[in-house]
């Protein structure tokens, strides 16, 4: 099928277009000639024309200036009006004030993929599933299992027959809970009456909390599964996207899927080469030890350690409106710098997603994306105990090595932006979800205390910015494609080889900084 170039169409319309194709054959009447032929020959173009203008179709999804019905013609090989079929949304669907709020009714309760062919593998970190689901590979997961998670869980998740229900226990830090709960109901109509029934328990706050070494030996006990945003090497909770993909209302950070958009403008408006060439970071310096020694790296009268640091002052932002926290607008530095709070940091996606160079200080904690980032590829690693050092020795080997530096930060942003799109933040939790449902060895039920919930009860008597994020995050209609196809687990090998490269790169990188201070202290003796 092949599109009329605009030119062709333009201001002319249909009819003229034809009467300059008539105009070339009609020759002018002579004196005393019949009008017979050339009418008849008129005719007969006429009725060509007509069957030539049988053969296009008419694409109402295009919008040209070519016709008055603001309608594109487009060349087909078929010989029939082939209209595209309109996608059905389903916006939200709120009750009168006079009246209750319900669930609706009408929304889909089955999926069917239009092309499952089509559906592609998912990015390699799904594979770390597998292994956050290991501990209960050979035992299963029973109902005593699921409720020794419940001490230290905020919520309760039941879902049947594509329903969800939560049975609250305490409430959590925020609106955490509840932007993790409408996540996950944007699934269910993204992929309806796909997620199997089960139930799980959910804790909302920073740190793990199921130690690995309470459930080794002999006559151990198997581990109570339990969800929440973050892990390390030392703990069994398992992973989940956090809240903060579906917006964080209290600090004015939109979902993500258009802050994905926004922070990719951003980096557009200003080259790697062109920004300060110092390392940044802005953020809550309260909340950790690290973050609080981090700032002793500042620049001074007396030092400069290559590196521009911030207090972010969250109240009297709020109170501004939040005019100096625009993260699209942070990536003016050639080099950012992570570093984690009281434990693993949302900021972590944002920063990632600057093709600013990551200079990421050594973390103790992973989300569910980030054990897939590797130190000289995705990130140039610094040190923990001795940071200023090292930060500066960072900032002056990327100065140093500035198409390298160049490609590690945007190693990064390409991973951000191509592979933890929202489609693959949905597709983690479908996969994470459903694997999780196979290992669970009883019938899961709805508690006395549970409630039903869907996007109408939560969001309808929503206001402010948390209704304006829900309305923004809406899952409409189902997904016309399926999930993408999870990829195998890793070999047990894999995953310690994998470990000692991350760790060798490290190694490296801590030899060229001893190098670089050695040779600094030698030539200042």
């Amino acid at each position: 099928m092949q599109r009329l170039p605009s030119t062709v169409l333009r201001t002319t319309g249909l009819a003229s277009r034809f009467a300059r194709r008539t105009a070339i054959w009609r020759s002018p009447l002579k004196k005393g000639s019949s009008p017979v032929v050339p009418s008849l020959l008129l005719f007969l173009l006429i009725l060509a024309a007509l069957a030539f203008n049988s053969t296009l179709k008419i694409d109402t999804s295009t919008i040209s200036a070519g016709n008055p019905s603001n309608q594109s013609i487009v060349i087909s090989d078929k010989n029939q009006l082939n209209l595209q079929p309109k996608k059905l949304e389903f916006p939200l669907n709120c009750s009168s004030e006079n009246q209750t709020q319900t669930c609706p009714t009408n929304y889909p309760t089955s999926f069917s993929p239009q092309d499952p062919s089509t559906e592609p593998d998912c990015p390699d970190y799904f594979r770390w599933i597998h292994e956050d689901l290991r501990p209960w590979k050979d035992s299963g997961i029973t109902r005593d299992m699921v409720e020794r998670a419940k001490p230290t869980a905020h919520f309760r998740l039941v879902i049947i027959k594509g329903k969800a229900y939560v049975e609250k226990y305490r409430k959590s830090i925020q609106t955490r809970d509840m932007f993790t709960v409408w996540g996950i109901l944007q699934l269910l109509r993204r992929y309806p009456g796909q997620i199997p029934d089960l139930e799980l328990m959910f804790d909302c706050d920073d740190q793990p909390v199921i130690q690995s070494r309470h459930y080794r030996g002999k006559n151990a006990t198997s581990p109570p599964p339990l969800f929440r945003y973050c892990g390390d090497r030392w703990t069994m909770d398992i992973v989940f996207p956090d809240w903060s993909f579906w917006g964080w209302a209290e600090i004015n950070i939109k979902p993500w899927e258009r802050l994905q958009m926004e922070l990719k403008q951003g980096n557009e408006r200003k080259k790697w080469i062109e920004r300060e060439p110092h390392a940044y970071w802005k953020g809550n310096p309260f909340v950790a030890e690290s973050r609080r020694d981090l700032l002793k790296c500042n620049v001074s009268e007396t030092q400069d350690w290559n590196a521009r640091l911030f207090i972010q002052d969250w109240i009297l932002e709020s109170q501004q409106g939040f005019k100096n926290s625009d993260l699209a607008r942070q990536c003016a530095h050639r080099f950012k710098i992570y570093i984690e709070g009281y434990a693993w940091s949302v900021s972590e996606k944002y920063i990632l997603a600057c093709d600013s160079t990551t200079l990421l200080v050594k973390p103790q904690f992973y989300d569910f994306f980030t054990r897939s980032l590797n130190p000289l590829q995705h990130y140039w690693p610094i040190r923990t105990e001795d940071k200023c050092r090292s930060l500066k020795f960072a900032v002056d080997w990327g100065n140093s090595h500035k198409q390298k530096a160049r490609e590690i930060g945007k190693a990064s942003s390409d991973f951000i932006q191509e592979r933890v799109k929202m489609s693959n933040v949905y597709d983690y939790m479908f996969q994470l979800m459903n694997e999780y449902a196979k290992l669970l060895r009883f019938e899961p039920e709805v508690p006395e205390g549970a409630v039903e919930v869907c996007s109408e009860l939560m969001a309808c008597p929503a206001g402010g910015t948390e209704k304006e994020f829900m309305v923004e995050s809406l899952t409409m209609s189902p997904s016309a494609t399926g999930p993408c196809t999870m990829p195998p687990p890793y070999e047990p090998k894999l995953v310690d080889a994998m470990w000692r490269k991350s760790a060798s790169a490290i190694r490296r990188v801590e030899r060229w900084e001893n190098e670089f201070w050695q040779k600094s202290q030698n030539r200042s003796a």
